[in-house]
């Protein structure tokens, strides 16, 4: 066997030479990379694009379930504001006739409202009053006390999206008149009337949320 001796000034030229193409062309890692997820959801993605949400559900013994869903501009403080305002409720929601706060304790608060609802040729004035509890900036509970409904209970939900700067706002009930109205009505009803509500909610939270530039 023939051996090959190198000199040393060329063995450093080759150590030298190595090093510069460790260098140039780092090992590949092997790991598996993940694409950072989306901070939205697609039904959250839908509500910040101005789409109103509303689901209707058949539940047992006649009652409707009722959800919706909408994005407000405004922070929760905003909103809550818009929500506890049982005095105006009337001025600025759609077919709300009268509305006001009956009592509160620091704990509850009993409000009522008044509304007119038409279907076809036939029209009806529907009263409730409710109890109303809750954390403050997060939810609002509500269920009937007395009125025109069998069933009329719910949540209303906030949730704070980019610190303050909005808010996924969500409503949850559960509904039965106690006057005869058969189901597909009810339905009809709350498809048609309950997103004029929450948009009404959004108009309004949004206008307050905004500020006026002071005059110099």
């Amino acid at each position: 066997m023939n051996r090959v001796f190198v000199k040393s000034s060329d063995a450093m030229a080759i150590i030298i030479m190595l090093l510069n193409l460790m260098l140039l062309c780092p090992p590949v890692s092997t790991s598996a990379t993940t694409a950072p997820r989306d901070s939205l959801s697609a039904e959250k993605a839908r509500l910040m694009n101005g789409e109103v949400i509303v689901v209707l559900t058949s539940l047992s013994d006649g009652v409707t379930g009722v959800s919706g869903k909408i994005y407000i501009a405004a922070p929760p403080k905003k909103v809550w504001e818009v929500l506890t305002d049982y005095n105006n409720h009337k001025s600025f929601i759609p077919k709300l006739t009268d509305s006001g706060l009956i009592s509160d304790d620091g704990k509850e608060q009993v409000m009522f409202q008044k509304g007119r609802t038409t279907i076809f040729i036939f029209s009806r004035t529907v009263y409730i009053k409710v109890r109303v509890r809750g954390e403050y900036l997060k939810h609002l509970d509500f269920e009937e006390i007395s009125g025109d409904f069998k069933v009329y209970k719910g949540r209303w939900i906030m949730e704070e999206y980019q610190k303050g700067q909005g808010t996924f706002l969500s409503y949850e009930s559960e509904v039965k008149p106690d006057f005869f109205a058969p189901a597909f009505v009810v339905r009809y009803v709350q498809k048609h009337d309950f997103p004029s509500v929450l948009t009404a909610m959004k108009k309004r939270a949004e206008s307050i949320g905004r500020t006026t530039p002071a005059l110099h």
